[in-house]
């Protein structure tokens, strides 16, 4: 069990406590649903020993129940890591990173993929900062970094996708990844043409039928 600290800040008061930090983590994950503070207490400063006062503790959070409180600052506030998380947070990033390239990018020269070594190669030679958001969002801020190393391109395929109307709003967010153009049709279906990396048609089909109930039309456009 590693203890860590957690910390806010309201009415411009600090409040931290001491948790395990792996329930922690967990508990902003929401893999768990509970949260304790280590001795059952709300302090100002942990490293002092300062303990919040109650009138402070009602003012910022309308209670003086611990566990209540504990899991506002978990959930909203900071919670400190250590190195060795860090490192590990950072090599599962460059996993997915790899992994995502090995499967979705190939050499525009030989049309034939890089092997993982290779591209974590140019991550590293590159000092590419990955970042804690998914792949999808910062893929292109990653390959303009690495093609300054390696010829690497993502291998796309562009599909036509109608939605019905009734479906657009759950359904929005999925192609809005992905979308290079959308046109609004007068019934309220929308129809959009969306450029998704190769490898991850499966899994975006997936999504889409499931979220429509398999009512939104797909047709491949060849290139």
């Amino acid at each position: 069990m590693t203890n860590t600290t957690a910390r806010i800040k309201k009415n411009g008061i600090n409040f931290e406590i001491l948790v395990d930090m792996d329930n922690a983590l967990k508990f902003r994950k929401g893999e768990i649903n509970f949260i304790n503070a280590e001795g059952d207490k709300i302090f100002s400063d942990v490293k002092k020993g300062t303990a919040s006062s109650k009138d402070d503790l009602e003012i910022a959070f309308n209670t003086t129940d611990t566990d209540e409180i504990a899991k506002v600052i978990v959930k909203h506030g900071d919670v400190l890591v250590n190195q060795e998380h860090r490192d590990e947070e950072k090599e599962k990033r460059i996993r997915q990173v790899v992994d995502f390239l090995s499967k979705n990018a190939i050499d525009p020269k030989t049309g034939h993929p890089h092997s993982p070594n290779r591209i974590r190669d140019a991550l590293e030679q590159a000092h590419v900062n990955i970042k804690n958001v998914p792949i999808e969002n910062q893929i292109s801020e990653i390959l303009e970094h690495i093609a300054k190393l390696i010829p690497i391109k993502i291998e796309t395929k562009k599909i036509k996708v109608r939605i019905p109307a009734i479906q657009t709003g759950k359904a929005y967010g999925i192609v809005s990844q992905y979308k290079g153009s959308e046109k609004w049709l007068e019934n309220g279906d929308l129809e959009t043409i969306v450029e998704i990396p190769a490898g991850m048609i499966l899994d975006f089909y997936d999504k889409l039928n499931s979220i429509t109930h398999g009512s939104a039309l797909t047709e491949e456009i060849k290139q």
